[in-house]
């Protein structure tokens, strides 16, 4: 799979969907290609510098690299767009990206995970014609059914997400309520005791 490939892809399936649908995605490499990608520190100076002042950015022409990649670091998150976003916006729909490294919470990892135990269960000839034949009789095994349950398991995953988030919150706002109080103290015993001296 590749950008090309899945673009490709997505503008057949596009006209398919019932208007206003959400496209959840992963951040996989093919998902996310740029439009506009942010100069790095290969990115010549002078690139980096039109970069930046397409960008609207008045630019001292004596900064170097690295103060230059700091602006652009500072930037960098205003203007990522993707070429698959933009085509799904311009199709009226919505793409959700799920954060990276949490593929739990992506129902298509557990339908690829049945696929793939079902090639390795019924695997004994190791041939690729084999393996193939396998391959769809795992995919048509993935049914209605089955896709419900898999949603179903990543939406109990995300509740346990944000339930971890408020014990999180609910802690560092205990720690903080007390690292004010530790802090300012109670002065006012000290000023008592200043008083009857």
């Amino acid at each position: 799979m590749n950008g090309d490939t899945f673009r490709e892809w997505m503008e057949g399936t596009l006209p398919h969907l019932k208007p206003n649908s959400v496209i959840v995605m992963d951040n996989a490499s093919y998902h996310s290609m740029k439009i506009d990608k942010a100069p790095t520190s290969n990115t010549r100076k002078a690139d980096i510098i039109k970069w930046l002042e397409d960008k609207g950015e008045v630019i001292d022409q004596t900064m170097v690299i690295p103060q230059l990649l700091h602006i652009v670091k500072r930037l960098k998150p205003l203007h990522t767009k993707y070429f698959i976003d933009e085509l799904v916006k311009a199709n009226n729909h919505t793409v959700l990206r799920l954060p990276p490294y949490h593929c739990e919470l992506n129902p298509i990892e557990l339908a690829w995970s049945s696929v793939k135990n079902h090639v390795q269960m019924n695997n004994t000839t190791y041939k690729l014609p084999d393996v193939k034949k396998l391959l769809i009789e795992g995919i048509n095994l993935v049914d209605a059914q089955m896709w419900k349950n898999f949603i179903s398991h990543t939406k109990k995953e995300e509740v346990k997400f944000y339930e971890v988030d408020n014990i999180i919150e609910e802690m560092l706002s205990a720690e903080k309520e007390d690292l004010l109080m530790t802090i300012t103290g109670d002065t006012s015993s000290s000023e008592t005791d200043s008083d009857t001296e």
